[in-house]
């Protein structure tokens, strides 16, 4: 009967953590109007789900417990990043902040989530990756989040 359980649980836990925790297939995402790319967890993130404002994509997982936004959008104000940031009205309780003088990254917890915005500016252009995926799967997402952050690129 113990084992019986035991498998019942495992079969409930198993479809959350596949995605994250099969080999991950990379690819590079560009946006070609704006030269933004990054590397892209091609295997995870494998449905479309609109646009952003701007440029670029979503996409979501096939169980929609997480999602992706690769983004360009003009920097009209020409704000640097901390200032952008400030614009947005990020929550006050952000666990994870680093701004400097040409990127921000943010990371904090909404509800059962992770999200994690990162910013380049480069000319008139903010560069951005947001990306929310489940709390519970936090530890097995951080290093897919770290290679899409590091990898972020624009012209």
């Amino acid at each position: 009967m113990k084992n019986a359980v035991l498998a019942a649980m495992l079969v409930l836990v198993a479809p959350a953590y596949d995605s994250v925790a099969q080999p991950v297939r990379w690819t590079r995402y560009s946006i070609p109007e704006t030269g933004t790319a990054i590397d892209f967890p091609a295997s995870i993130f494998t449905e479309q789900a609109g646009k952003p404002d701007g440029y670029g994509q979503r996409f979501r997982t096939s169980d929609r417990r997480a999602d992706i936004t690769i983004q360009a959008a003009p920097n009209v104000s020409n704000d640097s990043p901390a200032a952008f940031l400030e614009k947005k009205s990020p929550p006050a309780r952000i666990q994870y902040k680093r701004v400097t003088s040409r990127f921000f990254a943010v990371s904090s917890y909404k509800g059962d989530k992770v999200w994690y915005d990162r910013c380049n500016f480069t000319g008139r252009l903010v560069h951005c990756v947001l990306i929310n995926y489940p709390a519970t799967e936090e530890h097995d997402w951080d290093r897919i989040i770290t290679r899409i952050s590091l990898s972020l690129r624009g012209n």
